[in-house]
Parts: structure tokens; C-alpha cells; sequence
């Protein structure tokens, strides 16, 4: 017991003697380490804040230092602001005496707020520097970020404090109506400047908003745009001829930033609601919506012209839809849509739809997901509760990763369900949908109507939604002469024509 009671107090004597009782800080000797030199925030829109950006500071050394300073070059009046290692300083903008541990780092957190008016009037591009220390110790981090300027749509603040809404249904939404005495009339949007829209934009009966070719529209989070009954939306697209798509329409979220491109559900929808009229929308691309465009038709299969004409459409990452309709009447050629959370497209409770050298894919990480949903009733109603439904699809793409990407549901008697020339991806083993019930299996059985079953498409890059074809696609030379002469990037179809959106190429080797 002795000889424990002598080992347990020189053990704890050593321990004592070998632990540092405190930290003696020596100055910084200029030597500090970064993980980059300068810090590109991506573009941002004029007044509306970045994302956070990150700046890592390593002391190499044996001693653990003290930093006198570490500020904004432009001090107080910076528009950039941060915090180190937690700490907010003075303003987010300067910091005094920061400690920093031997063979250790901290992290620098950067934000930007900026007005197009601070930026360099020829490239602008805002800058600025992030600090360390002075005279000969002084080391510096570059900062950059590209302002730009747009036009911003939002509702109005009264004097009451109560904020301008739209009626919808039984509820008001955050919303407002374009105005056309209004930033040179709010009914026609230009590509002069960017639009960023905050809430939902409403055209009213009799009003037509027009969106010219090259014009950038983008909705913040939890808004977007409803024509409403007697209201029209021409989106006047033109083909491009560079990848910059200059004279594309583009509509998507308001985050710039590149890992934000294909993030979806970043904003709600396109709502086409009833009543609505003469719609186009023509070489427009829609992208990181809820439901990329959401069509409430006027019910009734007789209306000589369609709800919602689409020519050259691009829709892409919707955590939702890429279009959902409750008995629309869509008319769509040369229309791509890929990567939905549930459908890519769905025609429910009927309706009219045609669509022509469209391709529909979708390989959403999910076991439900679809590329093409249609029916003639809603879930859990009355088994009479039905509407007349027309789909007709002639030289498309239905495809995606799931074993089964088109599903037809089918309750009423006035049902037309037609399949020429399509590539199909479709699970026809025993107990599917299709098997269960023969009728719409023979439609879409193997080579009637000139369809391709469970045949590959040869995509270029699902993940990067490049839809176009490649050599070994198998519907390469497939399809029929639909009247559409042209591909969506206007190259001309010409026997054996392809199916799906684009023609056939080569791919590039990597």
C-alpha cells in the first residue's frame, strides 16, 4: 500500500510539472498560411446578401501568436463582413489581437451586401481586401464579387404595415398584380436587366405579360407567377446561338451561385389557372421550381385551341413536377423535361394533351418517381367522379430509372390513351399496371405502333440535363414525320427521323 501511495503522487508530481498552467502568445511574425489567396463570391444581385464563404488561416509554427489585427480593408464602410473563429468583432469588420494555437487554423466566415453603385463602374465587380496584421508583418486575402443589377417585382407595403396579398380561394397569398405604370410597364419584361420576382406575380383577366427573347426572370423562395382567368403568358423565346443562350428565356431561383443551379424547389410555380387563355411559351427554359408549370384547364375537351402552347421548352429539377395539369389542354412540341420528385408530367382528372418529339426522363432518387402520369380521375374520389381524357404522345422519349416510368389510370369510358413511334420505359411483367389491364397493354406491347420498349436512349448526361442523343440510341432513326421540322436546337429533321427532342449526334470524347 506504501509503495501505491509513493507511485500515485510522483505520477501526479509529473503530471502537474508536465501540464501548461497558461498560453504565452508571442506576435505574429507575418507567417501566416491560407487556404486561397482570393475569395470569389459568386455573382449576386444588387442589395440581396451572398451566400457564406469560407477562408481558413493556418498557423505553421511552434508558437502559438497573437494577430493584432485582422479587418476589412475598406473598414466600417465595407460591404463585405465576417466573423473569425465565431467571433463577430467590431461591425463584423474588425478584429483586434486574434489568437491562434501552434500547428493550428482557424476559419474566417464571408458574407457580401452590395449595391451596383459601389461596384467598379466598367467591370462591376466590387472588391476588397481581408487584412492581417501591418507594416512588415502585413498579409492580405483578396475579395471579389460581380453585382449585378435588375429590376425587383414585389408586393406593396402600406402605410398600416400590412403588405399587399392576392385572394386565392378562401386564403391570400403573398402576392400583387403587375402594374403597366411600373418600371416602364410590368407587362412587358425585357432583357435589359434581370427580373427578381419576391412573391407571386398575378396577371388579371384581359392583361397579356410578354417576356422577350433573352429576358432572365428569377423568383425568390416561396414565389413566382399566376395568370389568372382571362389572362395570358407569351414567353417569346428564340433560338441561341452561343451556350450562353442569349436569346433564350430563363427562369429559376435567385441564388447565382453555381451549386445552386440545380437545386430544386428553390421558388413555387407558373400557375396557368382556369380560365387562362392562349398561353405560349416557346425556347424558354424553367428550372429548380416546386412544379415548374402548373395548368388548371378550362375542363371541357371542346375548346378549339389549347390552354398552354409549348414549343422548345426546357424544364429541369423540380422537387415536384416539371408540369402537373388538372384537365388542361397542352399542345407540346420539342419539350424536355427531366429529374422530378414525382412526375415529369402529369395530366390528372383529364384533359386534352399532345405532345410531339418531347422527351420525358426522370431518375429522381426515388421508388415512385415517373416520367409521365396520366388519368381520368382524382384519388379517393367517387368511382364515377371522372372526366374525358385525350393523350396523345407521337415520337417521344418516356423513360428513367425506375423499372416503370409511365403509369395510366383509367376509371371512365371516354378515354383515348395513344402511343406512335415512342421509346418506353414500362415494367411488363406480371401484376403491372399495364398487364392488369390488357387494353392499354396492347397499345404499348413491343413494336406495335412503331414503339420501342425498354430500350436505351443513349442520353449524353442525365445528371447535367444534356438530353440530346447519342449513336447508339435506340431511338436513333425511329420515328415517324410528325410535321415537326425542326429539332429543339433548330437543326432540321430529315428521314429517318429521330425520336425524342433532339437529333441524333456524335458525342464529343472526353
Amino acid at each position: 500500500m506504501r509503495n501505491f501511495i509513493i507511485i500515485f503522487f510522483v505520477g501526479l508530481a509529473i503530471t502537474v510539472s508536465s501540464c501548461r498552467q497558461d498560453f504565452v502568445f508571442e506576435p505574429s511574425t507575418g507567417d501566416l498560411f491560407f487556404s486561397k489567396d482570393t475569395v470569389y463570391l459568386d455573382t449576386v444581385f444588387t442589395n440581396i446578401g451572398s451566400s457564406t464563404y469560407t477562408l481558413k488561416v493556418y498557423n505553421r509554427s511552434n508558437k502559438d501568436i497573437k494577430i493584432p489585427t485582422i479587418q476589412l480593408g475598406k473598414g466600417q464602410n465595407s460591404k463585405y463582413r465576417m466573423t473569425v473563429d465565431g467571433m463577430i468583432g467590431e461591425n463584423n469588420r474588425v478584429f483586434r489581437n486574434v489568437e491562434l494555437l501552434a500547428k493550428d487554423s482557424m476559419y474566417i466566415f464571408i458574407e457580401v451586401t452590395s449595391d451596383v453603385a459601389d461596384a467598379n463602374p466598367t467591370d462591376f465587380l466590387y472588391t476588397d481586401q481581408i487584412q492581417f496584421d501591418s507594416g512588415d508583418n502585413f498579409q492580405k486575402v483578396e475579395l471579389v464579387t460581380l453585382i449585378q443589377d435588375a429590376i425587383f417585382l414585389y408586393p406593396q407595403r402600406f402605410d398600416d404595415g400590412t403588405t399587399e396579398t392576392l385572394p386565392i380561394g378562401d386564403e391570400d397569398i403573398y402576392g400583387f398584380f403587375l402594374d403597366e405604370n411600373d418600371h416602364n410597364n410590368e407587362y412587358f419584361w425585357t432583357n435589359d436587366k434581370p427580373y427578381v420576382i419576391y412573391g407571386y406575380a398575378a396577371v388579371p383577366s384581359g392583361k397579356t405579360l410578354t417576356i422577350e427573347a433573352g429576358a432572365r426572370v428569377h423568383f425568390h423562395a416561396e414565389s413566382g407567377l399566376i395568370v389568372g382567368n382571362g389572362g395570358s403568358l407569351h414567353i417569346n423565346g428564340n433560338l441561341s446561338t452561343t451556350p450562353a443562350l442569349e436569346n433564350e428565356v430563363i427562369i429559376e431561383g435567385d441564388r447565382l451561385e453555381p451549386r445552386f443551379s440545380n437545386v430544386p424547389g428553390q421558388w413555387g410555380t407558373i400557375w396557368l389557372s382556369q380560365g387562362s387563355t392562349n398561353n405560349q411559351i416557346t425556347n424558354c427554359t424553367i428550372k429548380n421550381g416546386v412544379i415548374g408549370l402548373y395548368v388548371t384547364g378550362n375542363n371541357n375537351l371542346l375548346n378549339p385551341e389549347p390552354d398552354l402552347r409549348l414549343k422548345n421548352t426546357q424544364i429541369y429539377d423540380c422537387s415536384n413536377y416539371g408540369i402537373l395539369s388538372y384537365t388542361g389542354y397542352i399542345d407540346g412540341k420539342n419539350t424536355v423535361i427531366n429529374n422530378c420528385g414525382q412526375a415529369c408530367f402529369a395530366g390528372i382528372y383529364g384533359g386534352s394533351y399532345n405532345f410531339t418529339h418531347c422527351t420525358f426522363n426522370n431518375n429522381w432518387s426515388s421508388s415512385k418517381q415517373l416520367a409521365v402520369f396520366v388519368s381520368d380521375y382524382l384519388k379517393d374520389a367517387l368511382p364515377t367522379d371522372n372526366l374525358p381524357l385525350v393523350a396523345n404522345f407521337t415520337n417521344c422519349i418516356i423513360y428513367g430509372s425506375n423499372s416503370n416510368e409511365l403509369i395510366i389510370e383509367k376509371k371512365g369510358t371516354v378515354f383515348t390513351n395513344s402511343y406512335q413511334n415512342c421509346l418506353v420505359k414500362l415494367n411488363v411483367s406480371s401484376g403491372s399496371l399495364a398487364m392488369a389491364n390488357p387494353t392499354l397493354y396492347d397499345i404499348l406491347r413491343l413494336e406495335q405502333n412503331g414503339n420501342k420498349i425498354n430500350k436505351s436512349p443513349d442520353f449524353m448526361d442525365v445528371s447535367k440535363n444534356k438530353m440530346v442523343i447519342g449513336a447508339a440510341s435506340f431511338a436513333k432513326g425511329n420515328g415517324i414525320n410528325a410535321g415537326v421540322l425542326f429539332d429543339i436546337l433548330g437543326k432540321p429533321r430529315e428521314s429517318p427521323y429521330d425520336i425524342g427532342a433532339y437529333n441524333w449526334i456524335t458525342f464529343p470524347s472526353n
